[in-house]
Protein backbone atom coordinates (compact mmCIF):
# COMPACT_ATOMS: atom_id res chain seq x y z
CA UNK A 1 0.00 0.00 0.00
CA UNK A 2 1.42 3.31 -0.87
CA UNK A 3 0.90 6.46 1.37
CA UNK A 4 1.03 9.35 -0.35
CA UNK A 5 1.87 12.89 2.18
CA UNK A 6 1.07 16.25 1.77
CA UNK A 7 3.27 19.42 2.28
CA UNK A 8 0.20 21.43 3.74
CA UNK A 9 3.35 23.93 4.55
CA UNK A 10 4.70 24.00 0.62
CA UNK A 11 4.01 26.87 -1.98
CA UNK A 12 0.43 26.66 -3.41
CA UNK A 13 0.39 24.10 -6.60
CA UNK A 14 0.26 25.94 -10.06
CA UNK A 15 -3.41 26.49 -11.61
CA UNK A 16 -5.07 23.64 -13.49
CA UNK A 17 -4.51 24.23 -17.15
CA UNK A 18 -5.94 23.15 -20.39
CA UNK A 19 -4.01 20.08 -20.47
CA UNK A 20 -4.42 19.06 -17.07
CA UNK A 21 -7.24 16.95 -17.36
CA UNK A 22 -6.43 14.04 -15.04
CA UNK A 23 -8.48 13.89 -11.95
CA UNK A 24 -8.28 11.02 -9.42
CA UNK A 25 -10.77 9.70 -7.27
CA UNK A 26 -9.76 9.55 -3.69
CA UNK A 27 -13.13 9.25 -1.42
CA UNK A 28 -16.91 8.04 -2.04
CA UNK A 29 -19.59 9.19 -0.04
CA UNK A 30 -23.32 8.15 0.25
CA UNK A 31 -25.01 10.71 0.79
CA UNK A 32 -28.86 9.11 0.55
CA UNK A 33 -29.77 5.89 -0.91
CA UNK A 34 -29.24 6.75 -4.76
CA UNK A 35 -27.19 9.53 -4.56
CA UNK A 36 -23.14 9.95 -4.43
CA UNK A 37 -20.51 12.28 -3.93
CA UNK A 38 -16.83 11.82 -5.64
CA UNK A 39 -14.20 13.18 -4.09
CA UNK A 40 -11.43 13.80 -7.06
CA UNK A 41 -8.27 15.07 -6.76
CA UNK A 42 -5.41 16.69 -10.05
CA UNK A 43 -3.12 13.35 -10.52
CA UNK A 44 -0.30 16.12 -11.02
CA UNK A 45 -0.26 18.48 -7.97
CA UNK A 46 -2.78 21.27 -9.31
CA UNK A 47 -4.87 24.35 -7.50
CA UNK A 48 -8.52 23.86 -8.90
CA UNK A 49 -9.96 27.51 -9.72
CA UNK A 50 -13.53 27.58 -10.73
CA UNK A 51 -16.29 29.77 -9.34
CA UNK A 52 -19.41 28.67 -7.41
CA UNK A 53 -21.62 26.86 -9.10
CA UNK A 54 -19.43 25.27 -12.46
CA UNK A 55 -19.03 22.64 -14.08
CA UNK A 56 -16.58 19.75 -15.46
CA UNK A 57 -16.97 17.67 -18.17
CA UNK A 58 -16.18 13.90 -17.78
CA UNK A 59 -14.90 12.06 -20.60
CA UNK A 60 -15.76 7.85 -19.99
CA UNK A 61 -14.71 5.40 -21.91
CA UNK A 62 -17.90 3.09 -21.58
CA UNK A 63 -18.52 -0.24 -23.52
CA UNK A 64 -16.00 0.93 -25.77
CA UNK A 65 -16.93 4.38 -26.45
CA UNK A 66 -15.86 7.60 -25.31
CA UNK A 67 -19.10 9.35 -23.43
CA UNK A 68 -19.09 12.97 -22.67
CA UNK A 69 -20.89 14.26 -19.01
CA UNK A 70 -21.61 17.69 -17.54
CA UNK A 71 -21.47 17.97 -13.81
CA UNK A 72 -21.68 20.82 -11.38
CA UNK A 73 -19.34 20.70 -8.82
CA UNK A 74 -20.84 19.94 -5.39
CA UNK A 75 -17.64 21.36 -3.74
CA UNK A 76 -16.38 24.64 -2.82
CA UNK A 77 -13.16 26.65 -4.84
CA UNK A 78 -12.07 27.87 -1.01
CA UNK A 79 -10.69 24.26 -0.96
CA UNK A 80 -8.64 24.34 -4.65
CA UNK A 81 -6.92 20.71 -4.05
CA UNK A 82 -9.68 18.39 -4.21
CA UNK A 83 -12.96 18.82 -5.81
CA UNK A 84 -16.08 16.96 -5.42
CA UNK A 85 -19.30 15.69 -8.56
CA UNK A 86 -22.46 14.53 -6.86
CA UNK A 87 -24.33 12.25 -8.68
CA UNK A 88 -28.00 10.50 -8.33
CA UNK A 89 -28.44 6.89 -10.16
CA UNK A 90 -30.89 7.08 -12.49
CA UNK A 91 -32.95 4.22 -13.36
CA UNK A 92 -31.28 3.68 -16.96
CA UNK A 93 -28.76 6.28 -16.71
CA UNK A 94 -25.93 5.56 -18.55
CA UNK A 95 -23.01 7.52 -16.82
CA UNK A 96 -24.68 7.87 -14.07
CA UNK A 97 -25.14 3.59 -12.89
CA UNK A 98 -21.74 3.87 -14.69
CA UNK A 99 -20.42 5.97 -12.23
CA UNK A 100 -22.03 4.52 -9.27
CA UNK A 101 -20.63 1.01 -9.81
CA UNK A 102 -17.33 1.77 -11.10
CA UNK A 103 -15.91 4.99 -9.77
CA UNK A 104 -13.60 4.27 -6.71
CA UNK A 105 -10.46 5.42 -5.21
CA UNK A 106 -7.91 5.07 -7.33
CA UNK A 107 -9.87 5.29 -10.66
CA UNK A 108 -8.54 8.18 -12.92
CA UNK A 109 -10.99 10.49 -15.65
CA UNK A 110 -10.35 12.58 -17.92
CA UNK A 111 -12.02 16.03 -17.29
CA UNK A 112 -11.80 19.25 -18.83
CA UNK A 113 -13.22 22.81 -17.13
CA UNK A 114 -14.40 24.27 -15.30
CA UNK A 115 -17.39 25.88 -17.19
CA UNK A 116 -20.87 27.49 -17.17
CA UNK A 117 -22.09 30.94 -16.27
CA UNK A 118 -25.10 30.10 -13.14
CA UNK A 119 -22.64 30.72 -10.69
CA UNK A 120 -22.00 33.18 -7.63
CA UNK A 121 -20.41 36.32 -7.35
CA UNK A 122 -19.88 37.46 -10.56
CA UNK A 123 -16.71 39.97 -9.22
CA UNK A 124 -14.57 40.20 -6.05
CA UNK A 125 -15.40 37.76 -3.27
CA UNK A 126 -17.73 39.61 -0.93
CA UNK A 127 -20.99 38.95 0.24
CA UNK A 128 -24.04 40.26 -2.38
CA UNK A 129 -25.68 43.64 -1.71
CA UNK A 130 -29.34 41.63 -2.53
CA UNK A 131 -30.88 39.42 -0.49
CA UNK A 132 -30.30 35.50 -2.47
CA UNK A 133 -33.18 33.01 -2.13
CA UNK A 134 -31.97 29.46 -3.75
CA UNK A 135 -34.65 26.91 -5.05
CA UNK A 136 -33.39 23.19 -5.85
CA UNK A 137 -34.87 20.43 -6.45
CA UNK A 138 -33.46 16.62 -6.11
CA UNK A 139 -29.77 16.58 -7.40
CA UNK A 140 -30.39 20.43 -8.69
CA UNK A 141 -28.95 21.18 -4.81
CA UNK A 142 -25.10 20.38 -5.95
CA UNK A 143 -24.16 24.37 -7.50
CA UNK A 144 -26.74 26.02 -4.37
CA UNK A 145 -24.53 23.69 -2.28
CA UNK A 146 -20.76 25.17 -3.41
CA UNK A 147 -22.46 28.27 -3.44
CA UNK A 148 -23.19 28.20 0.63
CA UNK A 149 -20.55 26.43 0.91
CA UNK A 150 -18.24 29.23 -0.01
CA UNK A 151 -20.11 31.57 1.76
CA UNK A 152 -19.58 29.04 4.90
CA UNK A 153 -15.52 29.02 4.04
CA UNK A 154 -15.15 32.89 3.74
CA UNK A 155 -17.32 33.98 6.71
CA UNK A 156 -19.47 36.18 4.77
CA UNK A 157 -22.98 37.58 6.02
CA UNK A 158 -24.61 36.36 2.92
CA UNK A 159 -28.52 36.61 3.25
CA UNK A 160 -29.80 33.43 1.87
CA UNK A 161 -32.93 31.80 2.14
CA UNK A 162 -32.72 28.37 0.85
CA UNK A 163 -35.42 25.73 -0.20
CA UNK A 164 -34.99 22.91 -1.30
CA UNK A 165 -37.95 20.26 -2.42
CA UNK A 166 -37.66 16.41 -2.07
CA UNK A 167 -39.75 13.27 -2.19
CA UNK A 168 -39.21 12.16 1.26
CA UNK A 169 -36.76 12.96 4.12
CA UNK A 170 -34.40 10.22 2.94
CA UNK A 171 -34.06 11.89 -0.50
CA UNK A 172 -32.63 15.06 1.01
CA UNK A 173 -29.18 15.54 0.00
CA UNK A 174 -26.48 17.01 2.26
CA UNK A 175 -29.27 16.97 5.01
CA UNK A 176 -27.09 17.09 7.75
CA UNK A 177 -24.47 19.68 6.72
CA UNK A 178 -28.01 22.15 5.53
CA UNK A 179 -28.47 21.93 9.24
CA UNK A 180 -24.66 22.57 10.09
CA UNK A 181 -24.80 25.77 8.23
CA UNK A 182 -28.05 27.49 9.43
CA UNK A 183 -26.17 27.03 12.58
CA UNK A 184 -22.96 28.83 11.28
CA UNK A 185 -24.59 31.11 9.19
CA UNK A 186 -26.58 34.30 10.06
CA UNK A 187 -28.52 34.79 7.65
CA UNK A 188 -28.28 31.70 5.53
CA UNK A 189 -31.74 29.71 6.23
CA UNK A 190 -32.76 26.87 4.94
CA UNK A 191 -36.00 24.81 4.32
CA UNK A 192 -37.39 21.35 3.30
CA UNK A 193 -40.16 20.74 1.33
CA UNK A 194 -41.17 16.85 0.94
CA UNK A 195 -43.53 15.39 -0.91
CA UNK A 196 -44.32 12.51 1.20
CA UNK A 197 -42.94 11.51 4.77
CA UNK A 198 -41.72 8.00 3.80
CA UNK A 199 -40.45 6.34 6.08
CA UNK A 200 -40.22 8.89 8.44
CA UNK A 201 -43.53 8.94 10.63
CA UNK A 202 -42.04 11.57 13.14
CA UNK A 203 -40.86 14.39 10.00
CA UNK A 204 -42.30 17.24 10.79
CA UNK A 205 -41.28 19.58 8.05
CA UNK A 206 -43.71 21.03 5.10
CA UNK A 207 -45.36 18.35 3.14
CA UNK A 208 -46.64 18.67 -0.15
CA UNK A 209 -44.83 20.18 -3.33
CA UNK A 210 -43.29 23.95 -3.72
CA UNK A 211 -46.27 26.22 -4.39
CA UNK A 212 -46.80 30.17 -4.70
CA UNK A 213 -48.18 30.26 -1.30
CA UNK A 214 -45.24 28.72 0.40
CA UNK A 215 -42.62 30.31 -1.39
CA UNK A 216 -44.74 33.93 -0.40
CA UNK A 217 -44.90 32.19 3.09
CA UNK A 218 -41.24 31.77 3.39
CA UNK A 219 -39.82 34.63 1.46
CA UNK A 220 -42.05 37.00 2.36
CA UNK A 221 -39.49 39.57 0.75
CA UNK A 222 -39.63 37.44 -2.69
CA UNK A 223 -39.65 40.40 -4.71
CA UNK A 224 -36.49 41.73 -3.44
CA UNK A 225 -34.27 38.72 -4.02
CA UNK A 226 -32.46 37.36 -6.79
CA UNK A 227 -33.35 33.90 -7.52
CA UNK A 228 -30.94 30.63 -8.35
CA UNK A 229 -32.84 28.09 -9.68
CA UNK A 230 -31.35 24.47 -10.17
CA UNK A 231 -33.43 21.24 -10.48
CA UNK A 232 -35.31 18.52 -13.05
CA UNK A 233 -37.01 20.42 -16.21
CA UNK A 234 -40.60 20.11 -14.67
CA UNK A 235 -39.67 21.85 -11.37
CA UNK A 236 -37.66 24.61 -13.01
CA UNK A 237 -40.64 25.35 -15.20
CA UNK A 238 -42.87 25.03 -12.19
CA UNK A 239 -40.71 27.91 -10.86
CA UNK A 240 -40.80 30.20 -13.61
CA UNK A 241 -44.74 29.99 -13.81
CA UNK A 242 -44.73 31.00 -9.87
CA UNK A 243 -42.43 33.63 -10.05
CA UNK A 244 -44.09 35.14 -13.33
CA UNK A 245 -47.64 35.07 -11.60
CA UNK A 246 -45.61 36.28 -8.84
CA UNK A 247 -44.71 39.45 -10.77
CA UNK A 248 -41.07 38.94 -10.01
CA UNK A 249 -38.47 40.57 -12.10
CA UNK A 250 -36.92 37.52 -14.36
CA UNK A 251 -33.92 39.62 -14.90
CA UNK A 252 -32.78 38.75 -11.85
CA UNK A 253 -33.76 35.33 -12.01
CA UNK A 254 -30.81 32.49 -12.81
CA UNK A 255 -31.72 28.68 -13.62
CA UNK A 256 -29.47 25.80 -14.69
CA UNK A 257 -30.94 24.32 -17.07
CA UNK A 258 -29.65 20.88 -18.13
CA UNK A 259 -29.87 17.43 -17.43
CA UNK A 260 -28.26 14.43 -19.61
CA UNK A 261 -29.86 11.60 -17.88
CA UNK A 262 -33.52 11.72 -19.96
CA UNK A 263 -33.22 9.03 -22.42
CA UNK A 264 -34.41 11.27 -25.34
CA UNK A 265 -31.51 13.49 -24.68
CA UNK A 266 -29.14 10.06 -24.32
CA UNK A 267 -30.71 9.30 -27.90
CA UNK A 268 -30.28 12.27 -29.30
CA UNK A 269 -26.25 12.42 -27.33
CA UNK A 270 -25.51 9.22 -29.45
CA UNK A 271 -27.19 9.74 -32.60
CA UNK A 272 -25.27 11.22 -35.58
CA UNK A 273 -26.63 13.38 -37.89
CA UNK A 274 -28.00 11.65 -40.76
CA UNK A 275 -26.52 12.63 -44.43
CA UNK A 276 -28.54 14.44 -46.79
CA UNK A 277 -29.14 11.88 -49.75
CA UNK A 278 -29.32 15.20 -52.23
CA UNK A 279 -25.93 16.05 -51.42
CA UNK A 280 -22.63 14.86 -50.73
CA UNK A 281 -19.71 16.42 -48.67
CA UNK A 282 -17.78 17.26 -52.35
CA UNK A 283 -20.63 19.04 -53.20
CA UNK A 284 -21.09 21.11 -50.15
CA UNK A 285 -19.06 24.62 -49.43
CA UNK A 286 -16.33 24.19 -47.40
CA UNK A 287 -14.94 27.01 -45.07
CA UNK A 288 -11.92 28.16 -42.89
CA UNK A 289 -12.48 27.71 -39.12
CA UNK A 290 -9.77 29.71 -37.34
CA UNK A 291 -8.72 29.57 -33.71
CA UNK A 292 -7.45 32.53 -32.89
CA UNK A 293 -5.86 31.97 -29.48
CA UNK A 294 -4.39 28.77 -30.68
CA UNK A 295 -3.15 29.53 -33.87
CA UNK A 296 -4.78 26.73 -35.31
CA UNK A 297 -7.54 26.23 -38.65
CA UNK A 298 -9.51 23.42 -40.06
CA UNK A 299 -11.73 23.05 -42.70
CA UNK A 300 -15.71 22.67 -41.88
CA UNK A 301 -18.49 21.95 -44.96
CA UNK A 302 -21.69 23.67 -44.89
CA UNK A 303 -23.75 20.95 -44.25
CA UNK A 304 -21.91 19.77 -40.73
CA UNK A 305 -21.38 21.54 -37.60
CA UNK A 306 -18.12 23.45 -36.54
CA UNK A 307 -17.83 20.86 -33.63
CA UNK A 308 -17.77 17.53 -36.01
CA UNK A 309 -15.37 19.53 -38.30
CA UNK A 310 -13.33 19.75 -35.01
CA UNK A 311 -13.40 16.32 -33.85
CA UNK A 312 -12.46 15.34 -37.42
CA UNK A 313 -9.68 17.54 -37.87
CA UNK A 314 -7.90 16.21 -34.36
CA UNK A 315 -8.58 19.62 -32.27
CA UNK A 316 -9.66 18.60 -28.43
CA UNK A 317 -12.49 20.92 -27.95
CA UNK A 318 -14.91 19.96 -24.79
CA UNK A 319 -18.94 18.97 -24.89
CA UNK A 320 -21.59 17.19 -23.86
CA UNK A 321 -24.63 16.82 -24.96
CA UNK A 322 -23.99 17.47 -28.59
CA UNK A 323 -27.90 18.92 -29.15
CA UNK A 324 -27.37 23.31 -28.07
CA UNK A 325 -28.82 22.31 -24.47
CA UNK A 326 -25.46 22.43 -22.23
CA UNK A 327 -23.31 25.16 -23.14
CA UNK A 328 -20.25 23.39 -22.44
CA UNK A 329 -18.90 24.02 -26.22
CA UNK A 330 -20.01 27.56 -26.04
CA UNK A 331 -16.96 29.77 -27.98
CA UNK A 332 -16.92 33.28 -28.27
CA UNK A 333 -17.22 33.74 -32.57
CA UNK A 334 -15.10 36.91 -33.81
CA UNK A 335 -15.75 36.97 -37.90
CA UNK A 336 -18.45 35.24 -39.95
CA UNK A 337 -22.04 33.90 -39.52
CA UNK A 338 -23.29 30.78 -38.80
CA UNK A 339 -26.51 28.81 -38.48
CA UNK A 340 -27.24 28.03 -35.13
CA UNK A 341 -30.10 25.60 -33.75
CA UNK A 342 -29.94 25.34 -30.19
CA UNK A 343 -31.75 24.30 -27.60
CA UNK A 344 -31.31 26.53 -24.73
CA UNK A 345 -27.57 26.59 -24.05
CA UNK A 346 -26.96 30.17 -24.82
CA UNK A 347 -29.29 33.38 -23.14
CA UNK A 348 -30.02 35.78 -25.63
CA UNK A 349 -27.59 38.31 -24.22
CA UNK A 350 -25.12 35.87 -25.03
CA UNK A 351 -25.84 35.03 -28.53
CA UNK A 352 -25.91 39.28 -28.82
CA UNK A 353 -22.42 39.05 -27.44
CA UNK A 354 -21.08 36.99 -29.92
CA UNK A 355 -21.25 33.45 -28.32
CA UNK A 356 -22.33 30.42 -30.29
CA UNK A 357 -22.32 26.64 -29.36
CA UNK A 358 -20.40 24.67 -31.81
CA UNK A 359 -21.93 21.82 -31.53
CA UNK A 360 -25.12 23.01 -32.98
CA UNK A 361 -23.83 25.19 -35.10
CA UNK A 362 -23.02 25.51 -39.23
CA UNK A 363 -21.19 27.54 -40.97
CA UNK A 364 -22.48 30.04 -43.90
CA UNK A 365 -18.87 31.63 -44.05
CA UNK A 366 -15.17 31.43 -42.80
CA UNK A 367 -15.49 31.82 -38.94
CA UNK A 368 -12.95 33.45 -36.48
CA UNK A 369 -13.16 32.13 -33.20
CA UNK A 370 -11.54 32.88 -29.67
CA UNK A 371 -10.37 29.71 -28.57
Amino acid sequence: MTVTYLDLAAAPAPAWGADDEWLECVRVRDETHDVRSFVLRPVEARSFRYRPGQFITLRLDIDGEPVYRCYTLSSSPTRPDTLSITVKRVPGGRVSNWLHDNLRPGTRLSATGPAGSFCFPPGSVKAPARGQLYLSGGSGITPLMSMSRAWADLGLDADVQFIHAARTPQDIVFAEELKLLARSLPRWRATMVCEQRGSNPDYSGLLGRLSLPLLRAQVPDLLEREVWCCGPAPFMAAVRAMLAEAGFDMARYHEESFSFESPALEAATAAEAAPDPGATAAEAPRFAITLKNRGEQFECAADETVLKAAQRAGVRWPFSCSNGVCGTCRTRKLAGEVEMNQGGGLRPREVAQGWFLPCCSKPLSNIEVER
